[in-house]
């Protein structure tokens, strides 16, 4: 398959690299990265879906050929939601995209897909691998208490999350990213399944994965300390990799209280589930985005997309 189209696309005070396939009529797929990714790791799943989709990959900011705004502020979640907003209006003025997000990609789009701003907008979310971080505030509250059932995975994944702690440290996280960046490719393919001839991870990781600490220090602890209510309308798909070493089954525990309409899919796989097994997580969004768009030809009242 050849490469995708590249085009620009003026955002939030940045201007956005993204990457497109599939013809332009097809029903509109938005793929969000996490971190330290950029668009490309989209590339094997967005190659199986475009026979099918319209599908737009993009670098959000501060990562991959997109701008890299300075200070905190440029990160906050509102930015991001803004830069989501751009890139629906680029890519599918007209028609609600069939969104999913990956990591950080996922965190953010939930603050769409729960939020008023993209209302209408948004067809169907695929969540992989990234919790609504009100959601998670809301469940540290509920289970993470004595003697709650849930109180030992509640446990081991804070103990997964160290890094979260490190990301917010000056200087250090810099510097280590700088010191091993060169060894990420090996540690992908040597635990996480990652085939050795992905075109991953960008030449920009190190920059990239510097400039997106800036996502967890601008918005982890404000959500997680004064979480909202955060209810959706919108179709929610879980895929859920069982092996993922950063996010673990118990932080998408209660989700059924914040939507009526979800599934949950878990694969056996970790982290990168995107690069590992790209065959499945791409029939999983089709299959999805298309009983969406069977359901919306039904009469409403009738009509159960999931």
């Amino acid at each position: 398959m050849t490469g995708p189209a590249v085009r620009r696309i003026a955002a939030d005070g940045v201007e956005l690299a993204a990457y497109q396939w599939g013809a332009p009529t097809a029903p509109a797929v938005v793929l969000v990265h996490g971190y330290p990714d950029t668009g490309a790791v989209w590339r094997p799943v967005a190659e199986r879906l475009a026979d099918r989709f319209h599908v737009t990959a993009f670098d959000v900011r501060g990562a991959g050929a997109s701008r890299r705004p300075r200070g905190l502020g440029a990160y906050r979640m509102s930015r991001l939601e803004a830069d989501l907003e751009a890139v629906l209006d680029a890519v599918s003025p007209d028609r609600p995209v069939h969104l999913v997000g990956h990591d950080w990609g996922s965190i953010h789009s939930w603050e769409s897909v729960t939020g008023t701003r993209l209302a209408g907008r948004i067809a169907s979310f695929t969540s992989i691998s990234g919790p609504c971080l009100d959601h998670v505030g809301h469940l540290i509250r509920a289970r993470l208490r004595p003697r709650h059932p849930d109180l030992p995975k509640m446990l081991r994944q804070a103990a997964r999350s160290w890094y979260i702690a490190y990301f917010h440290l000056p200087l250090l996280p810099a510097l280590t990213w700088r010191a091993l960046g060169h060894r990420w490719r090996a540690f992908l393919t040597g635990s996480q399944g990652v085939p050795e001839r992905t075109a991953y991870p960008a030449p920009t990781l190190a920059r990239d994965a510097v400039c997106g600490t800036a996502l967890y220090r601008a918005n982890m602890l404000p959500r997680l300390l004064r979480p909202r209510d955060r209810p959706t309308t919108v179709p929610i798909q879980l895929i859920i990799p069982t092996r993922d070493f950063c996010v673990t089954p118990v932080l998408s525990y209660g989700v059924e209280h914040w939507t009526r309409q979800i599934q949950r899919r878990p694969i056996d796989a970790g982290h990168w589930v995107q690069l590992s097994h790209p065959e499945e997580v791409a029939s999983r969004i089709a299959e999805f985005a298309h009983r969406i768009e069977d359901g919306s030809r039904r009469d409403p009242d009738t009509a159960r997309p999931i």
